[in-house]
């Protein structure tokens, strides 16, 4: 009578196994100070830890972790992908860093509350979020 349906889990959640890989690099370098940056759009939040000079040690995003779709937007899973981050910056040796926040996304600030909460200190928090300041353009003129 055709095959049998096998039920399967719903949405795509955390993946502790990606996250394990992630922290299993080596660290080649020991740096003290850094930039964590954040951008939060609708659908994924992207975290990344740069040295003084703007070049990237590690990076992590929600996607990465494992979770897909709409799931990928929740501050839930930019707080995991902070905590990672958080973690890895440890194992850098990182002491303190400054913020650079983009985006209007939901996970702006559960992401940098998980990364403070591995001790790091915070030097200081920007806010960069691109503004338009002309806006669209407008509509063409109704013909009558």
């Amino acid at each position: 009578m055709g095959k049998k349906r096998t039920v399967q889990k719903a949405g795509g959640g955390f993946n502790a196994e990606l996250r394990a890989r992630s922290l299993a690099k080596t660290v080649k370098n020991k740096i003290r100070t850094g930039v964590l940056h954040i951008k939060s759009t609708y659908n994924n939040t992207k975290v990344s830890l740069a040295d003084r000079d703007g070049n990237i040690l590690c990076w992590s995003s929600s996607g990465a972790l494992g979770f897909k779709g709409t799931k990928k937007g929740t501050p839930f899973a930019a707080a995991k992908a902070g905590e990672l981050i958080g973690e890895k910056a440890k194992q850098y040796g990182v002491q303190e860093v400054e913020v650079v926040i983009k985006g209007v996304g939901s996970g702006r600030e559960s992401s940098l509350r998980s990364f403070a909460s591995k001790g790091i200190d915070l030097i200081a928090i920007r806010d960069e979020t691109p503004v338009p300041f002309n806006g669209p353009r407008p509509k063409k003129a109704r013909r009558v």
